[in-house]
């Protein structure tokens, strides 16, 4: 099976897909993925924003109620209690300029940053679904942008 993840076009494109969808690795693993294994620019790019934007539904939609379902566990719900600070904390530097602070957070492809926990802030300050997913979007287009910069070497040759 990982032979035909990673010999195939199809193969390619699926594996860029469910790296780009994993929480932590999300787009800045899977465009340097694609890109390693011979996928076009826009192919890699477009497959692993598609595949980031999958999972914040979800987590906007679910992640508060799990959370708080995880706080009735004793040791889980000291990990609940760290990842729920942390969104505060980062929603806190936020807060004040909403819309531009969460596409930033989401666009700058850092550790702690990305179209995950750009979800989890946004649920956690109350932000309306219809206001918080564009918000996301553009943000990874913009990170997706940037790593594919990355990824392709233009930074490289510029510097």
């Amino acid at each position: 099976m990982l032979e035909w993840m990673t010999g195939s076009h199809i193969g390619n494109l699926l594996s860029t897909f469910l790296i780009s969808m994993a929480p932590v690795v999300e787009l800045r693993g899977g465009i340097p993925w694609g890109v390693a294994h011979d996928l076009p620019l826009w192919e890699a790019y477009i497959t692993a924003v598609l595949g980031n934007m999958v999972p914040v539904p979800f987590v906007m939609l679910f992640m508060r109620k799990l959370l708080l379902w995880l706080h009735h566990f004793e040791k889980i719900g000291e990990l609940a209690d760290r990842i729920e600070n942390r969104a505060l904390n980062k929603g806190k530097k936020i807060e004040d300029y909403e819309a531009l602070g969460l596409f930033l957070l989401v666009a700058v492809p850092l550790p702690g940053t990305g179209a995950w926990t750009g979800a989890l802030v946004a649920s956690l300050l109350d932000m309306r679904f219809r206001r918080a997913i564009p918000l996301i979007f553009l943000g990874v287009m913009a990170a997706g942008g940037l790593m594919l910069l990355l990824s392709h070497g233009v930074f490289n040759v510029v510097l």
